[in-house]
């Protein structure tokens, strides 16, 4: 499919999606797109980003925009990075790969999750210099020590402190799909398979994915545990104020922590010597009752100078400027950039990378900006 192609068939990520979904099998459908319970939070992150609006400006002659960011020193093309998803390789075959490989080329970040489908080994001859490991603390110090230094040896400089599953989450959408962990492809499931040619035949050819990351600590059969309650709950623990300490001792890095809601644990987080912070509520997956991420930002960057991310609900290039706006430095993308991949392939997150960047461009025109952090200064609104 010529680019043009793709311009005129796919402009957004809403037709990605569509695609997405035609192309997945349900419990795989569901899995990438569930929230938790009524997903309530899921919705209000969604609402939260459509009432921010910006007056726009006229007269300012042709702008020569720069949608670059810096980030920990790095300067960053574009403002936007690749959020973890656990299981990637269940969305699409070789997810990981194909990502950090579009990730790479554009020189933008990206974060591969403990529970993914393949291992830090496994991706460090496609990563670059921006590669991130999403840490779920394990309990074991050992096994924490040893997950610390095959992250580093593999390349991934960024470690990213997942602070927001304490427990499982519901996810009864998930549920009802019939998907389990490890999954089994039952009668149901493989009817499902049937109707997915494309996701089917990749599927077949490198097998069902695992965790394996973990293969190296998990030598007994996998015990039996909800669809949501994977193996990875059985290693890992609740991480507590010592366990970020004990992290900021024993990693030689940027140390991000994830899932900060509360501008007091900001605060604290500062001061045991975070890098920078993630304002997330793991995109309406845990907890349905959260405040929407860009309803929180705000009060975070009241609280601390320290960098900042943004994640949960974004969609547009737009949405990138909406968090720039109330103080984000950086917006990483989950299920989006999962989105394209299984709409159109190894084509997809590049596809992606190029929508964002026109309606940034399209955007940034519209409000007068040639720079990111000039859209602070913008005039606002709030939306019905």
């Amino acid at each position: 499919m010529p680019h043009m192609d793709l311009d005129q068939r796919f402009p957004a990520l809403s037709d990605l999606r569509r695609r997405a979904q035609r192309r997945l099998p349900r419990f795989v459908w569901e899995y990438l797109d569930s929230g938790t319970g009524v997903e309530a939070t899921k919705q209000r992150n969604r609402r939260a980003l459509d009432r921010i609006g910006f007056v726009p400006s006229v007269l300012h002659g042709p702008l020569e925009c720069d949608v670059s960011t810096l980030w920990l020193g790095a300067s960053l093309p574009l403002p936007v990075g690749m959020a973890p998803i656990g299981m990637s390789g269940l969305i699409w075959p070789d997810a990981e790969g194909h990502l950090a490989r579009a990730a790479r080329e554009a020189g933008i970040p990206y974060c591969l999750s403990t529970v993914a489908s393949q291992s830090p080994e496994d991706l460090a001859p496609h990563v670059g210099d921006q590669a991130w490991f999403q840490l779920y603390p394990p309990k074991d110090p050992d096994i924490r020590q040893d997950m610390l230094a095959r992250a580093k040896s593999a390349g991934f400089g960024t470690l990213v402190l997942t602070l927001d599953v304490p427990v499982a989450s519901r996810r009864e959408r998930q549920t009802r799909s019939g998907l389990t962990q490890p999954p089994r492809l039952t009668p149901r499931l493989l009817a499902q398979i049937a109707t997915c040619p494309a996701w089917a035949t990749g599927m077949a050819r490198r097998g069902m994915p695992r965790m394996r990351t973990l293969d190296t600590y998990t030598t007994s059969p996998m015990m039996s545990r909800s669809s949501t309650a994977h193996i990875g709950y059985l290693l890992r623990t609740s991480p507590d104020w010592d366990y970020v300490t004990w992290l900021r001792d024993n990693w030689d890095g940027p140390l991000v922590a994830k899932g900060v809601l509360r501008p007091e644990d900001a605060t604290r987080l500062e001061q045991i010597g975070c890098d920078a912070l993630w304002v997330s509520n793991h995109a309406g997956r845990q907890f349905d009752a959260a405040p929407a991420t860009i309803e929180a930002l705000t009060q975070i960057r009241a609280a601390t100078d320290l960098p900042l991310i943004l994640d949960s609900g974004v969609e547009t290039g737009l949405d990138i400027l909406r968090a720039f706006a109330l103080g984000a430095d950086l917006v990483m993308m989950g299920r989006g950039f999962h989105f394209a991949l299984a709409a159109l392939g190894p084509r997809g997150p590049a596809h992606l990378i190029d929508v964002l960047k026109k309606d940034l461009f399209a955007n940034m025109g519209q409000l007068g900006v040639a720079t990111l952090p000039e859209v602070r200064q913008a005039p606002r609104f709030e939306l019905d």
